[in-house]
């Protein structure tokens, strides 16, 4: 049953772009690819955004990145969304020089977005990901090179809180994009030692909506559509940036769509139905990467989706091994139909941690008007 409540929340517009719903799919490595994204799209709408390219690799024309960043046609139609990760003004220029003139995704992205919120260790060490705003004069460059050679394409950026408790960085990181020109800011609120563990502070959203006048966008522990309504009503927030919570759950976004709309709507599908979710998956990254590459990358999601059912450990370990989509058919058959496990609503989903420092390069905290890329910080390969 459908009942209307109010009020909605009102569209996000970046630019000339209007995402309505207000919501992002965030970029997942290894996870929002093409199969992943059309997935999503079907249950509902907003804004799906690939895999973490890298600005050296795309420059260079890397194999692999120049396959990661092709649109669908679906996507190519309704707007492409690319987020880049990069640490040189001159390269990210020139990146996005290529998406916007080249089109060298096939099609124009409707949409870039700027990575400055990665914590992991490999990419803090060298000075990228949320190490990056620290260094304010550098991050004003890139920020600054990006927007330029854009155009009308909106440019957004996505940070943290800061560092760590003792070095914030989202609140000049955001007076600053807004300066630049970016059409919007995502602030997950976590600094970066925090990695994913613990809760998100979602206060330092608030803080940031009160300071900025460009949209600011809320990540971080939206596990249900009812999340992020609370997350906008408690921060003022333009939208939400989903990640980890639509891992094995790609129909978060037809709840969202419904939140979004002043519907109470909420979809409890049971096994059978999950079955069939998990199925199209499979079918949608086989038709994209072969039958048995596609199985095995599918295999990743099938602890996510089947988080909470009543399933045998040997169908578990059956389906963890599947290699086509007949023996994906013939396991997932075999499961009885059940409901969908409610105890399992709201908790966190994918990847946890613990809160360690953060690794950077020698004297990075020193001067944070230092505009020098830092050395060695370009990844080589997409993805994350």
């Amino acid at each position: 049953m459908t009942s209307t409540l109010a009020p909605a929340v009102a569209p996000l517009q970046l630019g000339p772009l209007t995402v309505d719903p207000a919501v992002v799919l965030a970029p997942m490595a290894g996870i929002t690819n093409p199969a992943f994204r059309t997935l999503c799209r079907e249950f509902g709408a907003g804004l799906y955004v690939c895999e973490m390219i890298t600005t050296r690799a795309l420059v260079e024309r890397n194999e692999k990145t120049l396959r990661m960043i092709r649109a669908t046609p679906e996507e190519a139609a309704a707007g492409f969304s690319v987020q880049l990760y990069g640490v040189d003004p001159a390269t990210v220029g020139r990146a996005v020089e290529m998406l916007v003139d080249e089109e060298v995704a096939g099609t124009r992205p409707a949409h870039v977005d700027l990575n400055f919120g990665c914590p992991v260790p490999k990419v803090t060490r060298k000075g990228g990901g949320s190490a990056l705003p620290w260094r304010r004069v550098l991050f004003r460059d890139i920020v600054r090179a990006a927007v330029r050679a854009a155009g009308d394409v909106p440019v957004t950026v996505k940070t943290r809180i800061g560092i760590d408790a003792d070095h914030v960085t989202y609140l000049d990181a955001g007076r600053i994009a807004q300066d630049e020109g970016a059409a919007a800011i995502t602030l997950h609120g976590r600094t970066a030692d925090q990695l994913y563990s613990g809760t998100a502070d979602w206060a330092p959203i608030a803080r940031l909506v009160e300071t900025v006048d460009i949209p600011v966008l809320g990540n971080g522990d939206v596990w249900e559509a009812d999340d992020a309504l609370r997350l906008m009503g408690e921060t003022g927030c333009a939208g939400v940036v989903i990640g980890r919570g639509c891992l094995g759950r790609p129909w978060l976004f037809g709840d969202l769509a419904a939140a979004f709309a002043g519907e109470s709507r909420r979809a409890l599908p049971t096994l059978r139905e999950v079955a069939a979710v998990m199925y199209r998956h499979a079918q949608l990254l086989s038709a994209e990467q072969g039958e048995l590459h596609g199985c095995t990358d599918f295999r990743k999601h099938v602890a996510w989706y089947l988080k909470g059912f009543s399933v045998g450990s040997d169908v578990r370990r059956a389906l963890a091994m599947v290699s086509s989509l007949d023996e994906l058919a013939g396991l997932l058959g075999r499961i009885p139909d059940q409901p969908y496990p409610t105890a399992v609503l709201g908790g966190p989903r994918g990847r946890t941690s613990s809160p360690r420092p953060v690794a950077l390069p020698e004297g990075w905290l020193d001067d944070r008007d230092d505009p020098r890329p830092p050395a060695g910080a370009e990844l080589e390969t997409s993805g994350g």
